[in-house]
């Protein structure tokens, strides 16, 4: 779909709809996203260039994966074999990965960056949280 075009109302409004995708899966990757945005601002202030390359590759991820999540709920829905069930496994995983990697760069940049940005570091490591959260439940919903 590409749902990183949309504005944010729009992505709200498609998150919102009643419809199977976007949903959780989405939601939780961009939560994530959030949270690497708000590390990647807290390791420029910081002048963390390792750091700020770091979240800027998560953030693109999981942008790519809040597609992925949707793409693979509806390819489920559309066929239920073993391979559209691996991937609706595999995407969340995924999500929750990238999401643990923000949690720790988030982490690091509350020690070690700016007094400044502290908070905006420690609000990446709470989105992306929840957002790894969210996604391991959907693995075990999903398995």
């Amino acid at each position: 779909m590409g749902y990183g075009t949309l504005s944010l109302s729009e992505l709200l409004d498609s998150v919102a709809a009643a419809t199977p995708a976007p949903a959780s899966g989405t939601a939780a990757a961009y939560a994530a996203a959030l949270g690497a945005a708000l590390a990647e601002l807290a390791a420029g202030v910081s002048r963390d260039d390792a750091a700020v390359a770091a979240a800027r590759e998560l953030r693109v991820r999981l942008v790519q994966l809040a597609d992925e999540d949707a793409e693979a709920y509806t390819a489920f829905l559309a066929e239920r074999n073993d391979e559209t069930r691996a991937r609706i496994v595999e995407v969340p995983q995924e999500i929750a990965a990238a999401a643990a990697q923000v949690v720790a760069l988030g982490e690091r940049l509350v020690r070690d960056g700016k007094p400044s940005v502290a908070g905006d570091a420690q609000a990446a490591v709470e989105l992306a949280n929840g957002a790894r959260r969210a996604a391991d439940h959907l693995v075990a919903l999903n398995q």
